[in-house]
């Protein structure tokens, strides 16, 4: 595991370098902070969080196979299919059963369900980006670029 290292190029930057550890503790400290702050978007709605991560899943990507909604909500096989129980218990979703291969199951919102994530997902949206109004465009691009280039090394490692 290789990992390309960059040298701070002006003294200024040597003096405010943050290690590897200090910014794993930012960006967990980060993660935990805005998992509460959309928490509270949801708070109202009757939807957990893996709930509402499926929910929006199937939103904003269409019909998925089970195990295809599992890894993008980062949910295990079990998690997953306790969560699609519950939300087709609430008539929130469908699942049909694929006609080549019976092991497949597709899920979808039904029309209730789009409703609801609808109006979910636009209330976190906009509390989403009022929060994100803290940082300027530049800073939103160059925290997701860091983080998208920082998350994808450590896939691969």
């Amino acid at each position: 595991m290789q990992i390309e290292t960059k040298t701070p190029e002006t003294a200024k930057e040597a003096k405010e370098s943050v290690s590897g550890t200090q910014l794993w503790l930012v960006v967990m400290k980060a993660h935990h902070a805005l998992q509460a702050y959309s928490a509270q978007t949801r708070a109202n709605s009757g939807l957990g969080d893996s709930d509402f991560r499926v929910l929006e899943a199937l939103l904003h990507k269409g019909a998925l196979p089970v195990n295809v909604i599992g890894p993008k909500v980062f949910l295990t096989p079990g998690s997953i299919s306790v969560a699609v129980d519950r939300l087709h218990k609430q008539g929130l979703v469908t699942r049909t059963e694929d006609r080549k291969d019976r092991r497949v199951r597709t899920v979808d919102l039904t029309p209730k369900g789009r409703t609801l994530i609808k109006r979910i997902f636009a209330a976190h949206e906009a509390e989403m980006n009022k929060l994100a109004e803290v940082l300027t465009g530049k800073e939103r691009r160059q925290v997701a670029r860091g983080l998208r280039t920082l998350g994808k090394e450590a896939a691969r490692s």
